[in-house]
């Protein structure tokens, strides 16, 4: 099994390829392998590029996590070569996490709601709305797709840590 990279490997920076072929059983096990990773690590995404793999391809959802145990359920959703747009300008600032940084959080905006596409293992086209948490591990994992970290989208670095500091006293954000 592939380890996940780290922040600081130089392909978390890079841009992925599309996915031009469907359907064939090494597409097959390159996501049966992300979805077993990331139910090893308890995410609830992870990218192609995460494991080394530059390609569009993330796999995404949950039906509880640990980590993130007051966010609603997220459909179990395989996505290649996605895209999206906002449905709405307004921003919502968010702790996040990435396995790729691992034990640190922080405050991140995105867009509130989105709507996006790509397709599923055989080509077929998927598309949908998305709000809140769900539109967030979207927008996070479409960012890996790009070479863009979380952190790269923080506005005020206050607002970056290790999990067990912040838990202590959070920072504010604005202050």
């Amino acid at each position: 099994m592939n380890r996940i990279l780290r922040i600081g490997h130089p392909l978390l920076l890079e841009r992925s390829a599309e996915v031009r072929e469907f359907g064939t059983p090494g597409l097959q096990r390159l996501v049966d392998e992300m979805l077993a990773i990331m139910e090893q690590h308890q995410g609830v995404g992870l990218a192609a590029p995460q494991i080394g793999i530059l390609q569009r391809i993330i796999v995404f959802g949950m039906e509880e996590c640990a980590r993130y145990p007051e966010c609603e359920p997220v459909p179990l959703t395989v996505l290649i070569n996605p895209a999206f747009e906002p449905m709405e300008e307004d921003l919502e600032q968010e702790w996040e996490g990435c396995l790729s940084i691992p034990g640190m959080r922080g405050l991140v905006p995105r867009y509130r709601r989105i709507r996006y596409r790509g397709q599923d293992l055989q080509g077929r086209p998927i598309s949908r709305e998305a709000s809140g948490f769900h539109a967030r591990i979207l927008q996070h994992e479409l960012d890996h797709l790009d070479g863009v970290l979380y952190p790269q989208r923080i506005r005020d670095m206050r607002m970056f840590g290790y999990e067990e500091e912040l838990a202590l006293a959070p920072p504010q954000a604005g202050a």
